[in-house]
């Protein structure tokens, strides 16, 4: 605040002036306390509180518009600390769910426009998150990547996120890799301490002496713990831990066994970790996991911390956010009762955004630059045998590496001694063999490498998507060569976008222009259009409950165990890169 505005909230609480908005007769939540106080009130000046308590009624006006929360609770805004929310959805269509149900501030990776764009597409995303019904706060992306083309930020392009209020600190970096590459991000790590801002960590699977020494580095939390007992490991050693209930895993029922381990709690937060178009219209976002929190057995006053103080703390933003206090911004939700987590009103940043479910304030639509609808840049048309996997030892068949899915999302390699027909391994969709290939849009464009999978369900067709986890591949994955390029072909066209294929017709597509990531499809209609992806992936054989999501992390670089990015199978283990064919 500058001078200006803390004389207006001064005049307001000592009442010279009244205040622009007043929430009367209310229970409010003090998340500071852990009290819940009975008739309260708030009175607001511009974006902050000016006041608050029993008795307020000297600073409010003929000009005050006045709420009568007719005793019902009031608690700050939710705040969601790890998002993505550069995934299918632009900010417009997303706040349109988001911001209804109580969320009045975001903390989103950047890593997947960066991957694509590089710094030009992260501002460009950025400014898309500006002048929304709510707040939005991101980190820099640290760039874990299978591919090492893609593999960290540039320091020039940190320093310029750095320096930027709205920019918290380092996203996510992936245990493994800072371990296995500290020449890579150990200077990324220390320009972002000098900053004095955060770095964000990705533990997933770390323990004993491999925990100790990803702590070491200053990482300052971790949303992958997935049993209670992980949580406490890191509580333990002073990270801060975000229970994830989003739509890659939901891991809050499990976890929630800590409320009977630790008596401190503060170092616990609710988080998605990104949430998928049809869980957003369905469930809706924060109030969802605030809920369900209080339902596994948390304190109502406990899981509303976990959502807003806790969150504030962590990135050093309770200065502004997280709780209700003369000064702090007026991010204020109106609730039945602290055990019932319905908006009945939002108020964010002093504004009436949405009542009783329905949003008041139209988020603004982002005109995205010319470069950030130009990022499959793949220079010619994709032919069929630009996916051949030519054999040029002796005999009739190879030794091949092979990935083999375990889950929907985990992998293992495999080594077959598959035939050789023609001079080249093919596939076999009667043993569940189909080939999967990475082609780089933007990085090194046109540059492909093709592989074999083993259990992914095809029995005809391929299916392909430009949103390749933590690279700038197109994914692809196909029972044959030509069906394999018509879906890439076809992707190429839409600059972006999911794609199935069978018969040597497209069956189904989504266009995502928007750095080949987002589409700007009405949020109803794009949960349409993915809903018949998944069903003409389903259709095709494959029974996993998100072919999607199956197929574009297998470039992921957190995943265990064999990826693939452009250069080759990506061992999750070592981190080394290696071919199909068994020397």
């Amino acid at each position: 605040m500058n001078e200006n505005q803390t004389k207006k909230l001064i005049d307001v609480a000592l009442g010279r002036t009244p205040g622009d908005l007043a929430m009367v007769n209310a229970r409010l939540l003090n998340v500071y306390t852990g009290e819940i106080l009975d008739n309260q009130s708030v009175v607001t000046c511009a974006e902050r509180i000016a006041c608050m308590g029993s008795d307020v009624g000297y600073a409010i006006g003929d000009g005050t518009t006045v709420i009568d929360a007719g005793g019902a609770t009031l608690i700050p805004g939710f705040i969601d600390g790890h998002a993505h929310v550069a995934s299918a959805f632009t900010a417009g269509e997303f706040l349109k769910y988001a911001a209804r149900g109580g969320t009045t501030t975001i903390v989103t990776e950047t890593l997947e426009p960066y991957a694509v764009a590089g710094i030009a597409g992260v501002l460009d995303f950025i400014a898309s998150l500006k002048d929304q019904p709510i707040k939005f706060f991101a980190t820099a992306p640290a760039m874990v990547s299978t591919s090492r083309a893609a593999m960290g930020i540039d320091l020039a392009d940190l320093e310029t996120l750095l320096t930027r209020d709205e920019v918290v600190g380092l996203g996510e970096s992936y245990w493994q890799a800072v371990l296995q590459n500290p020449e890579v991000f150990l200077p990324i790590f220390a320009n972002t301490t000098v900053h004095r801002k955060l770095l964000e960590g990705h533990s997933a699977g770390a323990r004993g002496n491999k925990l100790q020494a990803y702590a070491a580095c200053g990482v300052s939390s971790c949303h992958e713990p997935i049993k209670a007992e992980e949580v406490l490991d890191r509580l333990r050693l002073g990270i801060y831990v975000m229970v994830r209930e989003g739509s890659i895993r939901r891991d809050l029922a499990e976890i929630a066994k800590i409320k009977d381990m630790v008596a401190d709690t503060r170092r616990l937060i609710l988080t998605t970790d990104g949430i998928s178009p049809a869980d957003l219209i369905e469930m809706g976002y924060m109030e969802y996991l605030v809920q369900k929190a209080i339902d596994c057995g948390f304190d109502p006053v406990t899981a509303v911390q976990m959502a807003t103080l806790n969150v504030a703390e962590h990135f050093g933003l309770d200065d502004r956010i997280g709780g209700i206090a003369p000064g702090k911004t007026a991010d204020l939700v109106l609730i039945p009762d602290p055990q019932t987590i319905q908006a009945m009103v939002v108020v964010s940043s002093g504004r009436i955004i949405a009542r009783d479910g329905s949003l008041e304030v139209a988020p603004r639509q982002h005109a995205f630059a010319a470069g950030s609808l130009d990022t499959v840049r793949i220079p010619k048309t994709v032919e069929p045998s630009d996916f051949g996997l030519p054999f040029n030892g002796d005999g009739d068949t190879a030794a091949c590496r092979v990935i083999e899915m375990v889950t929907d999302l985990v992998t293992r390699e495999v080594r077959l001694d598959l035939p050789v027909t023609g001079g080249e391994i093919k596939t076999d969709s009667a043993n569940d063999l189909a080939k999967v290939a990475a082609i780089d849009r933007a990085n090194v464009p046109g540059k492909c490498f093709t592989g074999l999978i083993k259990g992914f369900g095809l029995k005809s067709g391929a299916m392909a998507c430009s949103a390749a986890w933590d690279t700038s591949c197109v994914i692809v994955v196909g029972t044959d060569e030509t069906e394999m390029a018509l879906c890439v072909n076809r992707i190429r066209e839409m600059h972006g976008g999911a794609v199935v294929c069978n018969a040597g017709r497209v069956v189904a597509e989504l266009a995502m222009p928007v750095f080949g990531l987002i589409s700007e499809l009405p949020l109803e209609e794009l949960v349409s259009r993915l809903k018949t992806i998944q069903q003409a992936a389903t259709d095709l054989g494959v029974s996993f409950p998100d072919p999607l999501l199956t197929l574009i992390t297998l470039t992921g670089a957190a995943i265990p165990f064999l990826r693939i990015c452009e250069e080759g199978l990506v061992n999750f283990k070592d981190g080394g890169t290696v071919d199909w064919v068994i020397e």
